[in-house]
């Protein structure tokens, strides 16, 4: 079987489980998979040696290979298993296509900034609404697996404490507070950010009151990245949770149909709702919205295309920015070609941390809702770009389909921009290679 390391309360490891129980419903996963709580042994004893890394989710395939990353792990089943595939066709739906990759870059990058401050703002000392004990339960349950509940609250508590100094975070922030910072939130910025996760939040629930998921039917690459940062921090997370269950019902019914686990209420993909006919037998149709599949023809829904429209307002400046501030940084002095880059989204590399903190050489000034402020560049982004890249010239490869492109790019300001990403990364070309991100030698 395939072996999936995660916790539950990890951001990414919702996004790459969910896909994986779909996969697995439809027959479609070969032996199936196992999800293994990533216990500190296991981190230490298995995945940094194999992998080397220790972030969490990874995958380990029935041939021995490990995959880190939920958009590799889903490329890598994608590619070994292409029933029941979760991205439209590039060359018969290239706007589905595009827009789910769209969709998951907002997801994994930009919504992550408030899914993330939700989850620690609520944890800090003396907040009137307080969700830290339910954090301390989550985060015990794999630091001491196993232990009394005492004994899970009191490793969960002394690890906040040491790692991320939960008693002093807005004197002296560290770890995934001090990420916070680094990624553009402070004092100025919270409540633009807040902002833009109710926007998002709004935009959903709308969408989701009319289509079960964002193409229709049947859930796609776009529904598990908006998993990412709606299951773990903002549906299980306490406070969270609480203000997501009461004002976005829809979202959260969406969230436990895409999770795939306790959905019946929900409605969740395969599943059937009865009817009787004349004579009182059974009859079935198909549970979700528009006959249980991605809508025909390429449509794009209109009530997807705001959700869209936030990508190319809020993001889209920001990594276009952060794409010429990394090619100035590859082009000097202080990086040898084909030299090591800062890794993932949530702090400052270790190494890297001139660079990436104040006025270094990979920050620059952002703007959200009106709202200045500073922030480090994250090459994963551009990495993720590149994704998004690819599947741009699957999708205009032939004639219609540049024609298709290019009308849905239309419909968004500085959307045209996104047909010329080639230009803007070509002097930030990424390789990945496990957890660790390097500059392409030219």
């Amino acid at each position: 079987m395939y072996r999936l390391y995660s916790w539950e309360h990890s951001y990414f490891s919702g996004k790459a489980r969910a896909y994986l129980r779909f996969k697995e419903h439809h027959d479609a996963l070969g032996p199936g998979f196992e999800d293994i709580l990533a216990t500190p042994e296991l981190l230490q004893g298995l995945l940094v040696p194999k992998s080397g890394s220790g972030a969490v989710p990874q995958l380990e395939a029935p041939d021995g290979s490990w995959v880190q990353d939920s958009s590799e792990i889903i490329d890598f089943c994608e590619a070994a298993h292409p029933t029941a595939p979760v991205v439209p066709s590039a060359e018969t739906a290239p706007r589905q296509c595009l827009a789910a990759y769209l969709i998951e870059l907002l997801a994994d990058e930009w919504m992550v900034v408030p899914g993330f401050w939700e989850r620690w703002y609520f944890s800090e000392n003396g907040r009137s609404l307080s969700h830290r004990g339910f954090n301390e339960q989550q985060w015990g349950a794999v630091l001491a697996a196993g232990a009394p509940a005492d004994v899970r609250r009191n490793a969960a508590a002394g690890f906040f404490e040491a790692a991320f100094g939960i008693s002093d975070t807005r004197v002296n922030p560290k770890g995934v507070y001090a990420g916070l910072v680094h990624l553009g939130v402070d004092e100025r910025t919270e409540a633009a950010w807040q902002a833009s996760q109710h926007r998002i939040l709004g935009l959903l629930e709308t969408h989701f009151g009319t289509h079960d998921y964002v193409f229709g039917g049947s859930p796609s690459l776009a529904d598990f990245g908006l998993l990412a940062p709606l299951y773990a921090h903002l549906y299980r997370d306490a406070v969270a949770g609480f203000a997501l269950r009461t004002h976005f019902p829809v979202v959260c019914e969406w969230v436990e149909r895409t999770n795939g686990e306790g959905a019946l209420n929900a409605r969740m993909y395969g599943q059937k709702l009865y009817s009787l006919d004349d004579r009182g037998e059974l009859v079935a149709r198909p549970a979700t919205s528009d006959g249980g599949e991605w809508l025909k023809d390429d449509r794009i829904p209109k009530t997807l295309e705001p959700l869209l429209r936030v990508f190319f307002d809020e993001m889209w400046p920001v990594l276009t920015d952060a794409a010429r501030v990394l090619t100035d940084y590859i082009a000097s002095d202080a990086h040898p070609p084909g030299g090591e880059l800062p890794g993932k989204t949530f702090i400052a590399t270790p190494g890297f941390e001139n660079a990436q903190t104040g006025e270094g050489a990979l920050t620059h000034a952002f703007e959200i809702g009106g709202v200045t402020g500073r922030r480090m560049v994250v090459p994963y982004q551009l990495w993720m770009l590149q994704r998004v890249e690819r599947a741009l010239a699957d999708c205009t490869a032939s004639i219609s389909g540049r024609a298709a492109i290019e009308g849905f790019l239309a419909g968004f300001d500085g959307g045209a921009e996104l047909l010329d990403l080639a230009s803007l990364l070509a002097g930030c070309r990424i390789r990945k290679q496990g957890a660790r991100l390097y500059s392409e030698e030219a």
